[in-house]
């Protein structure tokens, strides 16, 4: 691979990024808030605290408590505190926001033109560009928890050997913060 092949990956990333962020400016919300409120809508119960969601954008926790509190002031996550410990807090996504994510984006209707082989190998391919870049700065991948090292299949959902956790059928499809790719 040549260094213009480089440039033409992180230039054509770039572009994507730009379009998708400018097409994210609506529903009264902005990009990192478009981020935020996707990432909460799809990780499991057991990632979605704010140092959680911060980690996952790669964003500071102040820029995070912000962003969380607006999404909340807008109706579109709620707050959920811990009744053992009240310092703990998670978020889940209300119906309205889940209404917010429905909507189609500019790379939803630029990728249902492609065929599904071109879908699916560019999504293999940007997932490990990805993980590389996580990995080469020491971050974890987060990951779909029913892939995962620590998932074991039992009844309906699995169940997590790390967290000592019954999982629902919706937390095994869900993204986990503790992932950590299987064998």
């Amino acid at each position: 691979m040549t260094q213009d092949d480089l440039n033409r990956v992180r230039d054509l990333i770039d572009r994507i990024a730009r379009l998708s962020a400018a097409d994210e400016w609506s529903d009264d919300i902005n990009p990192t808030q478009w981020v935020a409120l996707s990432y909460l809508a799809r990780a499991n119960r057991f990632s979605r605290a704010p140092s959680q969601v911060a980690e996952f954008m790669a964003a500071t926790r102040g820029t995070v408590s912000q962003t969380l509190k607006a999404l909340a002031r807008k109706g579109l996550i709620s707050e959920i505190r811990s009744a053992v410990d009240k310092r703990w807090i998670s978020y889940s996504v209300t119906d309205d926001g889940m209404a917010v994510l429905s909507r189609k984006t500019i790379v939803d209707e630029a990728a249902s033109n492609l065929d599904d082989a071109a879908v699916s190998r560019l999504a293999d391919g940007l997932e490990a560009l990805v993980r590389q870049a996580l990995a080469s700065r020491g971050k974890r991948a987060f990951g779909i928890c029913a892939s995962c090292r620590h998932h074991k299949k039992q009844g309906a959902g699995g169940y997590c050997m790390l967290l000592g956790e019954q999982l629902t059928k919706a937390d095994g499809a869900k993204i986990c913060h503790e992932h950590e790719e299987a064998a």
